[in-house]
């Protein structure tokens, strides 16, 4: 069955834009014109990923990703939001409330559909031959897709997942950024490793003892970060 696509944006244009697209790739679309009605077909719905405006009315898109990653029955849903603001600051407030990825207008549609695949691919997972990876009292279950420390299960993104994965396979390696993002996603685009630093971030939150001072997710001072085993 096709996965289904929820496009929250006011602006009709780009909706019909973005739908006529995803609707190419072979995706089922709904849509919402606000936050408010957003999240209602999101409740009702439980589409596979939401492509959110970050300038709504109702629920903007930031409360709206809030929303969601406090939800544990919606929390793990990929989330792609869009933004007709270009200052890294508003990127960054996406990112750490928990959006998988963005997109800045005026954009290609062809990318949104690429970036939708990418986030979908993530999120189904890659069976491996050892499905748990154990690093101290942290588990992360491939083939549960799913994690927990000290047997507290833990609420990962699509993101916050693959990143993990990356590092609990590769324990002791320092990773820079762009290595990590390599080894994570298979693929790096623009923006991205300026933005690794927030999904570490968010990591670390759900993690951590003490997120201000890790002791899983280790910053490599002029390198990057790594798994300390």
């Amino acid at each position: 069955m096709a996965a289904r696509i929820l496009i929250a944006d006011d602006d009709a244009q780009i909706v019909r834009l973005v739908r006529s697209y995803l609707e190419q790739a072979g995706y089922g679309v709904l849509t919402a014109a606000d936050g408010d009605q957003a999240l209602h077909i999101i409740r009702r719905d439980r589409p596979d990923l939401v492509v959110l405006d970050v300038m709504m009315p109702g629920h903007d898109g930031f409360e709206l990703t809030r929303l969601l990653r406090a939800d544990e029955s919606l929390a793990t849903i990929p989330i792609l939001m869009l933004t007709a603001r270009v200052e890294d600051a508003d990127k960054l407030s996406g990112l750490n409330n928990g959006a998988d990825d963005y997109l800045t207008k005026p954009f290609n549609p062809l990318e949104v559909v690429a970036r939708v695949r990418a986030l979908l691919r993530r999120a189904g997972g890659t069976l491996q031959p050892s499905p748990l990876l154990h690093v101290r009292g942290l588990t992360l279950d491939m083939q549960g897709h799913s994690a927990s420390v000290n047997d507290r299960q833990i609420e990962l993104t699509p993101t916050e997942y693959e990143l993990l994965r990356a590092l609990m396979q590769n324990t002791n390696r320092a990773f820079t950024r762009t290595e990590l993002i390599n080894t994570a996603f298979g693929y790096m685009y623009e923006g991205f490793d300026r933005t690794i630093d927030s999904h570490i971030k968010n990591l670390r939150k759900k993690i951590e003892p003490d997120p201000a001072a890790p002791t899983y997710i280790e910053t490599v001072f002029g390198v990057g970060y790594r798994m300390r085993e």
